[in-house]
């Protein structure tokens, strides 16, 4: 039996976005940014279209390869797998907002010093994933890098100098 809409007091009209824009508020990287987004955006296109943070990469735009990755709050997620309408007030931390200020965060500067880097393409989301668990644990063993980068496609290969990086990173941040 269909629940009538009119029966709890909701109109049919506000439960349904679209298909016109509508506006919405991301707050990214620490500042509120106001948009018109249709509904059907992702939040990987919302955040490289008219915020130009194009550090999130669009590969398969299916959640499948990791590029895309962003945190919202804390979690890694795939960007091209969130529709921006969806995000609400959580807060989502870019590629770009990783670092403080001008200087690189320590994995930014870690997979440079390990040449993790490569074509650079899945790199932000890379880094992203490994951010993300060098702030849960400090001191991740390899399998803890291999299960955070699991989801990661990387053309090039460079799976061993990212381990390699996180690892020479977790070591030397000590106790």
């Amino acid at each position: 039996m269909k629940e009538d809409p009119q029966a709890n007091g909701k109109s049919a009209a506000a439960s349904v976005l679209g298909p016109n824009a509508v506006s919405i508020v991301l707050l990214v990287n620490g500042e509120a940014h106001a948009l018109l987004v249709e509904p059907r955006t992702t939040l990987a296109e919302a955040l490289r279209g008219p915020l130009g943070l194009t550090g999130t990469k669009i590969a398969c735009n299916q959640g499948a390869c990791s590029a895309c990755s962003v945190w919202l709050d804390d979690l890694v997620v795939a960007s091209c797998s969130v529709l921006a309408i969806e995000v609400g007030e959580r807060r989502i931390t870019t590629i770009e907002g990783l670092a403080a200020g001008e200087g690189l965060h320590p994995v930014q500067e870690a997979f440079i010093a390990h040449d993790a880097v490569q074509c650079g393409f899945c790199t932000p989301g890379m880094v992203m994933s490994c951010a993300a668990l060098l702030a849960e644990n400090p001191h991740p063993g390899e399998a803890d890098i291999r299960t955070a980068i699991s989801g990661h496609l990387c053309r090039c290969g460079t799976y061993p100098h990212v381990i390699q990086a996180v690892l020479a990173l977790a070591e030397a941040q000590g106790d």
